[in-house]
């Protein structure tokens, strides 16, 4: 798995992460009621226009599946990152065992989603931090075809920089495409030294069509 470029250009892709056919269980999850905890509708909160779900634990088979697989190197990537920042902080090998340092801390709900937007929904730029202990790094799949199920709706990066202006990052992604990007921000080397840059990302407007995505972190929910 390469997540250089999120050294580089602060996400990383990883082309057909899932398989058409994977993509569409995970959407015939949105009729499951069972399997989420919680639906936010965007526009009452000012985040933006769409919905999307938490899923509840346990969590789906293949949800929980993809979680697992993706924890080995993005917590390699986290301790490098760590290291940089000279933190202190280490992410251990079991996804299992973070999770209990999070459940240690009152964080305990499950943090997985599922979005959906339509024609003329949105996603404002926003951080997805839920508590004190957070992992650093998240993903999104799409789980749509671009230009056949829907239009528009790019995912947008950006990144603020100290005494500039931000700079925007736009990743295209096509079917089962993940996107591996920082949760709050992320070490960058200056003159001075390493330092930290803030990232946030969103959703431009969707112009036609429906468009999934699973949002995958990793840090629980108090």
């Amino acid at each position: 798995m390469d997540l250089t470029d999120i050294d580089r250009h602060g996400a990383a892709r990883l082309p057909a992460l899932l398989s058409p056919e994977q993509c569409a269980d995970i959407i015939a999850l949105w009729d499951d009621s069972a399997a989420f905890r919680k639906e936010v509708v965007m526009a009452r909160h000012g985040y933006g226009s769409g919905r999307y779900r938490y899923f509840a634990y346990p969590l789906p088979e293949p949800v929980a599946a993809l979680r697992k697989a993706l924890w080995p190197a993005l917590a390699a990537h986290a301790n490098r990152r760590a290291a940089m920042l000279g933190t202190g902080e280490i992410y251990p090998a079991r996804h299992a065992d973070f999770l209990n340092r999070c459940a240690l801390g009152g964080q305990d709900k499950a943090t997985l989603l599922l979005l959906r937007y339509e024609a003329g929904d949105w996603n404002a730029l926003h951080q997805d931090v839920y508590g004190p202990h957070i992992f650093p790094l998240q993903a999104a799949v799409l789980l749509s075809q671009p230009e056949r199920d829907f239009t528009g709706g790019a995912f947008v990066l950006t990144e603020q920089r100290p005494r500039m202006q931000s700079r925007p990052e736009v990743v295209p992604l096509a079917l089962g495409d993940a996107v591996v990007f920082p949760v709050r921000d992320r070490p960058v080397m200056g003159a001075r030294g390493v330092h930290r840059v803030q990232m946030r990302h969103g959703v431009s407007r969707l112009l036609s069509g429906v468009r999934y995505t699973l949002g995958i972190i990793f840090h629980d929910a108090a």
